[in-house]
């Protein structure tokens, strides 16, 4: 079999758990919610005063660090994974 083949073939990642979803979805809101408050600062500038900039750091702060804890997650899951799947062959 050719190598591209195999490959096509071969999971790249582990699939998905209940807890690993909720975790994309929350990470995936916080960024939409952080891109949003950024795109309209001026607005929500405004609206809250002195600190819309508190704010704004505070999820910026908040985003950063869940996506590391998302993303560090995910990479253990998947290496186990592809560990377990190397090992079975």
């Amino acid at each position: 079999m050719p190598l591209w083949l195999d490959l096509l073939r071969t999971p790249m990642a582990a699939p998905e758990s209940r807890s690993l979803r909720r975790m994309r979805f929350t990470w995936q809101g916080l960024c939409l919610s952080l891109a949003l408050t950024v795109t309209l600062f001026t607005p929500f500038h405004r609206m809250a005063g002195q600190l819309a900039p508190v704010f704004v750091a505070v999820q910026l702060v908040a985003t950063a660090v869940y996506s590391w804890l998302y993303l560090a997650r995910k990479q253990r899951i998947d290496k186990a994974f592809l560990d377990r799947a190397g090992e079975s062959e």
